[in-house]
């Protein structure tokens, strides 16, 4: 881990002969620090929140296994953090998944404080940092799609972590395909880099975040009425 030089040499460049010509070179460049401060203040936030969020699930479950009837973010039948809690995929390594979500986003706020203050990680880091948080990202909308379908309850502090990893999830792609950690084939990875750049993925999020809260209301929204 390094401070980003003011410096860039050619052959920080990593660049392939055979790939399309960028129209813009200083996106062949590693991106700016404001740039990426302003990704890691998001995923900071992000992070934050889930981790407030699996601590209160990891309470409520420990609560709940002291004999505790009935946790507080109990509404209805619908939208139950109890009946969550005590399905089998609630406890799918033989323990809360909250204990799992206070670990992971305790690992992405150190992550994300040090992209803040100005550390670069080397590519293998960012690389497995990405597929391991990329799994957390289908767990928890695995998790989502389970409670909806199957056990039919939603937890709210679950629906929080669900969204607060999608964001994390996609802060952390859109550093790595700016700064070329993810490779996109052909002329894929110069529109990428544009598409990344200006913002246009948070389009993308917020699309996949309205999808989340469409199916809830859909599935559950009477329940509030």
């Amino acid at each position: 881990m390094s401070k980003r030089n003011a410096v860039v040499n050619d052959d920080d460049l990593d660049l392939d002969d055979d790939a399309p010509v960028d129209p813009d070179p200083d996106l062949l460049r590693p991106s700016s620090l404001a740039w990426r401060r302003r990704t890691a203040i998001e995923m900071v936030i992000s992070g934050l929140i889930g981790l407030f969020a699996s601590f209160v699930l990891a309470i409520e479950a420990w609560q709940l296994a002291g004999g505790k009837t009935k946790a507080s973010c109990d509404f209805n039948s619908a939208i139950s953090c109890t009946t969550v809690a005590q399905s089998e995929e609630a406890k799918l390594f033989g323990f809360p998944n909250a204990f799992l979500g206070i670990a992971a986003e305790a690992v992405v706020l150190t992550v994300a404080l040090a992209i803040l203050g100005g550390v670069v990680f080397p590519r293998w880091f960012m690389r497995i940092a990405q597929v391991i948080y990329t799994f957390g990202l289908v767990f928890a909308w695995w998790l989502f799609y389970v409670a909806y379908t199957d056990i039919k309850a939603l937890c709210p502090w679950c629906l929080l972590i669900t969204v607060t990893t999608t964001l994390v999830w996609a802060g952390l792609t859109r550093l790595n395909i700016r700064d070329r950690v993810i490779s996109l084939p052909g002329r894929a990875g110069p529109w990428g880099r544009r598409f990344v750049q200006s913002g246009n993925d948070w389009y993308v999020t917020i699309a996949v975040l309205l999808v989340l809260a469409g199916l809830v209301w859909l599935g559950y929204g009477y329940t509030l009425l």
